[in-house]
């Protein structure tokens, strides 16, 4: 499994200029099974009432925001159908009234969706979208991935990969997933955390980690990237340079994996 990180300097408020910048990003890089770009790609990380404002306000925006939102995936499965890939990343969202922080894993066939579980209340996050419920884990060519947004990466529990409870839930015995995805606005005055964390997610879980973080400004934060693809063990596949929007690429091993896990099996030994 080949995979594509995707780091990128948002356009505040501008999604037609960052589905440009995508469809640039995709012509200049590597062949891969899998491009993933960071949290809220298209717009930048709206979190309060008044950055919401900035998007409808927008002159490129104007119309049914959630008919707007159909559109673009309609053009993210273009793009997974054209480049013969699946495509990842967080959008700003409204369905039946209520906001979602909403992570798209789209294929050239299908459509998989998340909605981050754990909003930024810090920034107003909690105010103004709806937390999700459930955990969302997708199979694109023999390797599963778990769906995460951001904040997400300081709650371990949700995200643990844990044989017993699977077992228990007699579902089938082996890993319940094989990498977990994390796309992000993570600002650079919290940077350490990020680069600690990812690789916890990854040694805690026995998983590939995949990273994906933005670069640029907002309106409220600086942002340095940190994007990468690390392995179970620890080791960073690959990176993208610091403040610099560029991608990375990455072979996931699962041959390699699946023996690192048989030889020390330490997740049969994880709490219910």
């Amino acid at each position: 499994m080949k995979v594509t990180i995707l780091q990128t300097d948002i356009k505040w408020a501008d999604p037609d200029a960052n589905e440009k910048a995508l469809e640039s990003a995709l012509l200049s890089s590597e062949k891969s099974d899998l491009y993933v770009l960071p949290e809220m790609w298209n717009t930048g990380f709206l979190a309060s009432e008044e950055s919401k404002d900035s998007l409808i306000h927008n002159s490129k925006f104007f119309g049914e925001r959630s008919g707007k939102a159909d559109y673009i995936i309609q053009n993210l499965k273009e793009f997974a159908r054209r480049f013969d890939a699946a495509i990842a990343g967080s959008m700003d969202v409204e369905e039946d009234g209520k906001r979602y922080n909403r992570f798209y894993f789209v294929t050239p066939t299908d459509v998989y969706t998340y909605d981050k579980r754990h909003l930024f209340s810090y920034a107003g996050e909690d105010k103004n979208f709806t937390a999700g419920k459930e955990r969302t884990i997708v199979e694109w060519r023999g390797v599963k991935f778990l769906l995460q947004v951001c904040y997400d990466l300081r709650f371990p529990c949700f995200s643990r990969n844990n044989l017993k409870l699977e077992t228990r839930n007699q579902k089938p015995q082996g890993s319940l997933y094989d990498a977990i995805i994390y796309v992000a606005n993570w600002p650079a005055s919290r940077r350490k955390v990020w680069d600690v964390l990812l690789q916890a997610r990854a040694l805690e879980n026995q998983c590939f980690v995949v990273g994906v973080n933005r670069v640029g400004d907002d309106p409220v934060c600086h942002y340095d990237g940190g994007s990468a693809i690390i392995d179970a063990k620890g080791k960073i596949l690959a990176s993208v340079p610091d403040n610099t929007a560029a991608t990375a690429t990455a072979i996931l091993d699962m041959e390699s994996l699946n023996a690192f896990r048989m030889k020390f099996p330490v997740l049969q030994d994880a709490d219910e």
